[in-house]
């Protein structure tokens, strides 16, 4: 079978004789694992197409159920991202969350677009590269269908009339009341709630329904970022498997561990 795909390397790995695996999101046919022969050393179009965050123009077969690209050009390096090492710790995040997210040789054009516009503004962005980084996240998560639920109570679907917080095995906003309450059955887990104000909270209902090139000069401020990526954290791992990135603590320029979030900033269920 042969196949011809654009799409974005995710990660290269050096194997025997000169070979490469190469981890490639593509956009027919999903993220795969593909060998190959061409090198990547030097500066011709298949040596730069095969290396991370390059989006390119693939040939691929398929032969016995294993992959293998048998040409590559690339269409952009987005090199201005190693630029800043601020925003190359902000993109290899990105990238490493996506290759995270992605399930084998499944088709995800929706996230594969997302990826290379988020690239794209990343190279035009001179400051506050976190932010975009969050819009990102926002709508990766979104698209794979674990959207927080943030207009009412997560637990018992009231509309909170003020206070409340974000719980993360709930998946949404959690009343005071829900919190209080004395009949919860699973009262006594570790259940993670975040205290939400509403900077946080309206910042949060802001993102989902808005591109991504809305975010494009916006700036949050320290508190509010640094809480977003937390609660964005533990939600991607709880409801998506995605955590313990090895790019985690380059992106989140001093983001607490798993074991200090549960004694700072956030409240253990009863």
């Amino acid at each position: 079978m042969d196949a011809y795909t654009e799409g974005i390397v995710l990660r290269q790995t050096k194997i025997l004789n000169g070979r490469c695996m190469i981890t490639l999101f593509s956009k027919e046919y999903g993220k795969l694992g593909a060998g190959t022969g061409l090198t990547g050393r030097g500066k011709g179009k298949s040596s730069l197409a095969l290396r991370p965050f390059t989006y390119g123009n693939y040939g691929l077969r398929k032969s016995r159920g294993a992959w293998h690209i048998n040409s590559a050009e690339a269409l952009s390096g987005f090199y201005r991202i190693a630029e800043a090492p601020e925003r190359f710790a902000n993109c290899a995040y990105a990238l490493e969350f996506t290759e995270k997210l992605l399930p084998e040789e499944s088709p995800a054009p929706a996230l594969f677009a997302l990826v290379l516009e988020y690239f794209e503004m990343m190279e035009r962005r001179r400051k506050k590269f976190d932010t975009l980084t969050v819009a990102f996240l926002f709508k990766a998560i979104h698209l794979w269908g674990a959207a927080p639920e943030l207009e009412k109570c997560a637990r018992c679907g009231k509309v909170p009339q003020g206070g409340g917080a974000f719980g993360v095995r709930d998946g949404g906003l959690v009343c005071d009341a829900c919190i209080t309450a004395e009949n919860i059955p699973d009262r006594g887990k570790d259940r993670l709630l975040y205290p939400l104000d509403f900077d946080i909270l309206n910042v949060m209902r802001y993102f989902p329904g808005r591109p991504l090139r809305d975010f494009e000069r916006l700036a949050l401020d320290g508190p509010v970022l640094l809480a977003l990526k937390r609660i964005l954290r533990e939600h991607a791992a709880w409801h998506l498997g995605v955590s313990d990135l090895k790019s985690e603590e380059f992106f989140s320029g001093g983001l607490l561990t798993r074991k200090e979030l549960r004694t700072d900033g956030y409240r253990n269920y009863p």
